[in-house]
């Protein structure tokens, strides 16, 4: 039995990444409490298959579900690609139908419409995500005029995670993705990251961008989606309690897990293990 009160937004993540994501969230409606569940003992999802990405981001809904979230957000790509859909339709009516859970991928491409002037679309993104096909099926259903293009980066979650984003050694990975999509479409306008680790190296990529496209980060439109979204649905909004709090919650060591959390939030932490 799922505990009934009011409880938190969660927060998933296969590593750190939806940290991102969760930033820009306590910054628009900071009065919320989250509930942030990282499962870095186990990540990074981008290589795995299919049916592991499902199962595993499933144990980490359940877990959340458990301690009180009756609104969870997948603020990771590769899980938003790879789980969102069979969770929503397999699971959800098993476990509670009233509970809710939401990805990163709708909200970053329904606000594409906004900026793009030519339609020609650029993805970068985590190996899992991109042959997930995810992004160009969304495009194309909300903008079947556009034109996607996508280029996996197999070596950039591994940067951040490893701390070497502001690297020099990073420079030469972050052109060798950017030039791969610019290859395929030179006049693309647009360059969605569709990896909540990648607005770490943002200042890289304007580099290598250099101007000639917009760059879409998540952080900020999936904020003000689920702002949108607890505004059109007070049911769910009761649900979520507001004391402006936040708590950490990891699979991997948790001093090993705040260090690098630290980064990403520019702030000091606390973490607790859990084991899902």
């Amino acid at each position: 039995m799922l505990p009934s009160l009011p409880g938190p937004i969660g927060v998933f993540d296969s590593g750190y990444g939806g940290l991102t994501i969760l930033r820009e969230m306590r910054k628009v409606m900071p009065e919320y409490d989250y509930m942030y569940l990282g499962d870095n003992a186990r990540a990074p999802y981008g290589t795995r298959s299919f049916d592991v990405v499902y199962q595993f981001t499933l144990e980490a809904v359940k877990s959340l579900f458990e301690r009180g979230c009756h609104l969870v957000i997948l603020a990771c790509n590769t899980a938003s690609a790879k789980a969102l859909r069979s969770i929503q339709q397999k699971d959800l009516p098993g476990l509670d139908p009233d509970r809710r859970v939401l990805g990163v991928v709708i909200p970053t491409v329904e606000a594409l419409g906004g900026i793009t002037k030519n339609g020609n679309i650029g993805v970068l993104g985590t190996p899992g995500t991109i042959s997930s096909g995810t992004y160009d099926i969304e495009i194309a259903k909300f903008f079947p005029q556009y034109r996607t293009v996508t280029a996996a980066c197999p070596m950039w979650v591994p940067l951040v995670e490893n701390k070497e984003f502001d690297a020099p050694g990073a420079d030469y990975f972050v052109k060798k993705y950017v030039e791969q999509l610019f290859s395929e479409e030179p006049e693309i306008d647009t360059i969605v990251l569709g990896c909540t680790h990648y607005p770490l190296l943002l200042d890289k990529i304007r580099r290598q961008v250099a101007g000639r496209a917009e760059i879409v980060t998540q952080g900020e439109l999936v904020a003000n989606s689920l702002k949108d979204y607890l505004h059109r649905h007070p049911e769910m909004d009761s649900k979520c309690t507001k004391n402006g709090t936040c708590t950490y919650l990891t699979t991997e060591n948790p001093v090993k897990f705040t260090e690098l959390a630290e980064i990403f939030l520019n702030a000091p932490i606390e973490a607790t293990h859990v084991t899902l």
